[in-house]
């Protein structure tokens, strides 16, 4: 299975997408937080690290490949084709003012996954219509972890994705242990979580009570 089908096959099944935020992590590494979502089951992580230099995002995202690829896990880096390239990661995710989807895709070749992050129905039709592997559909709720962010979509969005669309998708945005099953009933099947799960005391004692939420 290549890393396009990895991807794209672990959200269909849905769960949690864990996000890197160092800066909000309590101080914690990253490769600690990664190696805590993933004992406690994570299975998509997403390296995000928009300010750090390049030469340590290199060096951490080769650690992070190592760790998830033993525990069957997918990896993707967040904007930097590049770097996604040089660690072999599964996918690489871009935002709606970043490189047109089908340049990124005469970079990256048929196997590794695109993820597309959209805020209305016109830009999910185009990302299906353009070739993206998955889309981000948010954010849900207002969200302080990301710089000049849109204002939130709230449900009517993710209806409309849930009902609409058969591209696989990860709601995002303001999630917390409180509005997951919300999330949930809206027909999101994948959701990412970033300072619910970063800044939590116990990671895996938080991801523990997620999942109970998602299969309750």
């Amino acid at each position: 299975m290549n890393g396009r089908e990895l991807v794209t096959s672990l959200m269909r099944i849905g769960g949690l997408y864990g996000l890197t935020a160092e800066k909000f992590s309590l101080g914690r590494r990253n490769a600690d937080v990664v190696q805590a979502m993933l004992d406690g089951g994570i299975r998509i992580i997403q390296y995000r690290e928009k300010t750090k230099k390049m030469g340590l995002k290199y060096e951490e995202c080769l650690q992070l490949r190592a760790m998830t690829r033993e525990a069957g896990a997918a990896f993707i880096v967040n904007d930097d084709i590049d770097l996604a390239l040089l660690v072999g990661a599964d996918g690489v995710h871009v935002g709606q003012e970043d490189l047109p989807l089908e340049a990124v895709r005469s970079l990256v070749d048929e196997n590794m996954a695109i993820g597309l992050s959209t805020h209305s129905p016109e830009q999910a039709l185009a990302a299906e219509a353009r070739g993206a592997d998955y889309i981000g559909v948010g954010p849900i709720f207002a969200t302080q972890t990301k710089e000049d962010v849109c204002a939130p979509v709230g449900f009517a969005y993710l209806d409309f994705v849930a009902g609409n669309l058969n591209l696989p998708f990860v709601a995002i945005g303001g999630i917390k242990e409180h509005n997951l099953g919300a999330v949930a009933t809206h027909g999101a099947r994948c959701m990412a979580l970033v300072t619910e799960i970063t800044a939590a005391a116990d990671i895996r004692g938080k991801i523990a009570a997620l999942t109970r939420i998602l299969h309750g």
